[in-house]
């Protein structure tokens, strides 16, 4: 993985970086249910190590992308979800914040020092502002179509007989621009 994101870049080269501080890590949520699954446990575990570590962490609610809904492992277009339902969901992962909150009140000693904030955001804040001309004539032209007709997910959904919609396509121009 890190050789096709960073090819001209040596794995010790990757590791220094990664373990130079602080990095941003962020990890997303899609607000298709109302709360997350046992599943999401290791994403916000894996969070709670970035934070401790001294890291920049951002766990990203998906208001915005839950319009769209992510494409990837998935032989059909997912249903769209009401806007209402979406702001609901949101508003019961966001709870998530109790973890965080927990782990610094009952395993973050002082004497480790400053446990960095953890920033709970939802990308509807700056979706929702945004002209969509701006961001396909303005971000889109940073991505390569080969890059995104390449990704698995991608090829599977073209290749089968329901295809793939534009506004699936899109998702990860929303992803990337995240």
């Amino acid at each position: 993985m890190y050789q096709d994101i960073f090819p001209d870049i040596s794995v010790g080269e990757v590791t220094d970086l990664l373990n130079a501080k602080p990095q941003t890590v962020y990890a997303g949520f899609d607000p298709t249910a109302d709360s997350l699954h046992v599943g999401n446990l290791l994403v916000l575990i894996n969070l709670l190590h970035w934070q401790r570590g001294g890291h920049n962490t951002i766990a990203l609610l998906g208001g915005a992308t839950g319009n769209i809904g992510d494409p990837s492992g998935r032989t059909t277009e997912r249903d769209e979800l009401q806007s209402v339902f979406i702001d609901e969901n949101v508003k019961g992962i966001k709870l998530t914040e109790i973890i965080f909150e927990n782990h610094q009140k009952y395993f973050w000693k002082d004497s480790d020092g400053n446990l960095p904030n953890v920033r709970i955001v939802n990308n509807a804040e700056w979706y929702d502002k945004m002209n969509p001309v701006y961001l396909i004539g303005k971000i889109g032209r940073h991505l390569r179509m080969g890059t995104l007709l390449s990704r698995t997910s991608v090829e599977t959904r073209l290749s089968s007989p329901n295809g793939m919609s534009f506004t699936e396509f899109s998702y990860q121009l929303f992803q990337a621009y995240n």
